[in-house]
């Protein structure tokens, strides 16, 4: 067994590398989800997974010098059920693409909140259907009325996290990593 968790990593801006997004491919090449580099070496090292594409950045361990990859295919098909995200603010960043669903600004996400569509108070509940990115400037704008009162309208109706909407994120990650590009069907 390689230990590689005090291995250094090395890369030209020291910082990372086991946090940049590694595509997932079913035995059969179909892409099915995006994970940390950290659990993409870890599937690779158990033999679960194999490296396609690499993302030119090595990790040192004490025996072993191994490359990051960029795009792994596990070895045996998985059937993937219908998949359901947890509703979690990460998720709805994600899902609205880090942007206020009101003026449209792509923030950092600690620059977002999560707005209500229909507020807490006037019976809104925390649904996929009900939460928001925004930025503070408009959340503190809309307040405790509803988008029209406030004269405001959301740029997209909130759904919940689908199947779609996890490839369309791919997708999106995709246009950073043209390693990626021949396995997502654009």
């Amino acid at each position: 067994m390689v230990e590689t968790s005090p291995a250094p990593v090395h890369e030209g801006n020291g910082h990372g590398v086991m946090h940049a997004p590694v595509l997932v491919l079913n035995a059969s090449y179909e892409p099915i989800n995006v994970c940390a580099a950290r659990r993409a070496i870890v599937l690779v090292l158990k033999g679960v997974a194999m490296t396609e594409e690499e993302n030119g950045h090595f990790l040192h361990a004490a025996r072993i010098t191994i490359r990051v990859p960029s795009v792994i295919r596990l070895l045996e098909y998985r059937r993937i059920p219908h998949q359901t995200r947890a509703l979690s603010r990460k998720n709805i960043l994600l899902r609205d693409r880090s942007s206020c669903q009101y003026c449209g600004a792509v923030l950092a996400s600690s620059e977002l909140t999560l707005d209500h569509v229909v507020p807490r108070s006037r019976g809104g509940l925390s649904t996929w259907e009900n939460l928001v990115a925004c930025c503070h400037g408009c959340n503190r704008r809309k307040g405790n009325q509803l988008p029209m009162e406030a004269n405001m309208k959301l740029i997209r109706e909130p759904r919940a996290f689908n199947l779609h909407t996890s490839r369309h994120i791919m997708r999106l990650l995709g246009h950073s990593d043209a390693k990626w590009r021949k396995y997502l069907f654009y």
